[in-house]
């Protein structure tokens, strides 16, 4: 934890230092390819490049993670002593004349990416970053040829498939340290740190133990910001392909995270935020899935069960705060670092893991068929899901998982292309009720803050028998780490925070621990922004796609007829016909789960 601080202090001090300075001092002008520019702000030669489009290559850069100058890619001349700088981390000053496109730095961009070559397993044809490899893209811009001799060859014992997550292959690794930066200076897990020196460094687990048997929460924020295909999620792309294309008498059901429907558009040259709900569930049925339900329809359901939860454990006397569950990673984090705090979690299963129960337990048997006749296929932003469909807790009585197979929205996208499907020019399909029927309050658990935001508008309404005074709460909305809201709740004020990024949330724990911090219910996402900002996200390289897609969750709500969980019509008949009511004994079987401990420690 010291050591995730230390690296955290670092970060912000360079940040605020740069913000600082631009306060009261005058424009810097400088040039950059003979063009005169000017800039208010601080900052380094590589933004003021790109605020004024103008190209200059990196690999190890991104705008999420602190600059390292490490790839040697953003290499510029200046006019200060006729020596070539790191654009990445240098800073602006007034009087600097830049060239960004010289015979000398292209030359110098092409014999570094031939280093990076020389070490970089060239697998291009299977592996999982082929189209979307970012070192791919440069090697072909510069026509860079693979004429360095190559500094070792193929270990297959650097390959780690432990996790049912995420895959390490670290004979692709390039010694960017993006990896290592998110693992640490982002999510506050260690769980990576660069060791051996020069060309012999690799990002390495401690003691080199596979991923699995680590304190690792399978967010997958390693695999988004690698460059590369040397950290990627353990792909089922092939085996869905299997199911889709030798179905045997079985039936495909596809489900759908709210979180995908503003990001699967990036991966078809789309902006982020755009809204391709009905677009994607039209590509999900040419891959030939029977069925399309939407994973918002139990979003809607986990409000019922996880407000009455709260107004239980409130009127009653029990464990506070309580903790939303149903962001795996979280769940992950803390029964590995935190099974202190198992009691405080809900006891509700997560939108995916209630919808792959109500398929294979209630669904099936309605359209009479056995639970092993389906084929549950669910589509997420998450890695961290992948690991989820393999709890023992949700399997069948018989021992079936209840959801078979997990893609993220890249995968998603990988094999629509595959099928050579033209998804831009899609006709909208709609997804099929009554287990597709859901309301705006449902898609907002897609951002930080929507979990939080969603359950107050029911549990208000139902413990009031009033509604909310404005369904747009927006103490609760934005990017903010930790955020904290008081409510006026009949004769208490409800105190609720929101929590999100695994670095916030590890501080937001010890803030609890030293009774720092009281509350009734607290939500937490380990990704920052929420799920929209999820591992198995489209990988993007500019700085503002949380905002966007954020802005597109919140869109597709405003836009709903109905905006309230309890509202949602099919979920009322599911009550009516199955559940009986929130809470209740087939509930519990079915729509919650439980626990367990799994540190070190014990």
């Amino acid at each position: 934890m010291l050591n995730l601080f230390v690296k955290q202090k670092s970060f912000l001090q360079t940040s605020l230092l740069r913000s600082l300075s631009s306060v009261g001092t005058k424009a810097i002008k400088f040039t950059i390819n003979n063009k005169k520019y000017e800039s208010n702000t601080a900052k380094t030669i590589l933004e003021a490049c790109r605020e004024n489009d103008i190209y200059v290559p990196t690999i190890c850069y991104h705008p999420m993670l602190e600059p390292v100058g490490k790839c040697r890619l953003c290499l510029v001349e200046t006019n200060q002593g006729g020596k070539m700088v790191p654009a990445c981390v240098t800073d602006l000053r007034d009087g600097l004349e830049i060239t960004t496109n010289s015979p000398r730095v292209v030359n110098s961009v092409k014999s570094n990416l031939g280093l990076i070559l020389a070490t970089h397993n060239q697998e291009c044809t299977s592996c999982e970053a082929n189209g979307r490899c970012e070192l791919q893209d440069l090697v072909y811009r510069y026509g860079v040829e693979d004429k360095f001799p190559k500094i070792f060859e193929k270990s297959h014992n650097m390959v780690d498939s432990s996790s049912p997550s995420l895959i390490r292959d670290m004979d692709k690794c390039i010694l960017c340290n993006r990896c290592v930066q998110a693992c640490s200076l982002l999510q506050g897990m260690d769980i990576l740190s660069m060791t051996g020196r020069g060309v012999h460094a690799i990002p390495k687990t401690a003691f080199d133990s596979p991923i699995k048997e680590t304190e690792c929460i399978n967010c997958g924020a390693c695999s988004f910001y690698c460059p590369v295909g040397a950290i990627a999620e353990h792909s089922a792309v092939r085996r869905t392909l299997d199911v889709l294309e030798n179905k045997n008498g079985k039936i495909v059901v596809f489900q759908t995270a709210p979180a995908t429907r503003v990001a699967i558009s990036e991966e078809f040259g789309m902006e982020p935020g755009d809204i391709s709900t009905g677009k994607m569930v039209a590509a999900i049925r040419k891959l030939g899935a029977d069925m399309v339900f939407d994973t918002n329809f139990t979003a809607d359901l986990t409000i019922m069960e996880e407000g009455s939860e709260l107004l239980d454990r409130v009127a009653n006397g029990g464990t506070l705060p309580m903790f939303t569950s149903c962001c795996p990673g979280w769940i992950n984090m803390v029964e590995k670092l935190y099974p202190e705090f198992i009691p405080n979690l809900s006891s509700c299963r997560s939108p995916q893991g209630m919808l792959g129960s109500i398929i294979k337990n209630h669904w099936a048997e309605k359209m009479g068929m056995k639970p092993e006749d389906v084929v549950v296929v669910s589509v997420m932003p998450c890695t961290a899901k992948k690991d989820e469909a393999r709890r023992d807790e949700l399997k069948t009585e018989s021992g079936l998982p209840e959801t078979d197979i997990v893609l993220t929205t890249r995968e998603l996208g990988r094999l629509i292309k595959l099928k050579k499907i033209s998804f831009l020019s899609l006709d909208d399909s709609e997804y099929n009720n009554p287990l597709g029927e859901s309301t705006g309050a449902a898609v907002i658990f897609g951002n930080t803050g929507g979990v939080m935001e969603a359950a107050l508008r029911t549990a208000y309404e139902i413990a009031l028998k009033k509604p909310m005074p404005t369904l747009n709460y927006t103490p609760v909305r934005g990017l903010e780490g930790i955020k904290e809201a008081k409510i006026p709740f009949g004769e208490i004020e409800l105190k609720v925070a929101v929590v999100h990024q695994a670095s916030n949330i590890r501080k937001y724990l010890q803030k609890i621990k030293d009774g720092e911090v009281s509350h009734h219910f607290v939500e937490f996402m380990i990704c920052k922004g929420g799920c929209i900002g999820g591992g198995g996200e489209p990988k993007s390289l500019t700085s503002d796609y949380l905002e966007r897609r954020m802005k597109g969750i919140y869109t597709i709500d405003e836009k709903k007829t109905i905006r309230k969980s309890h509202e949602n019509q099919a979920v009322k008949q599911i009550y009516e016909q199955f559940f009986e009511k929130p809470l209740s004994h087939k509930s519990h079987k079915l729509l919650h789960t439980h626990y367990k401990n799994r540190s070190k420690k014990k």
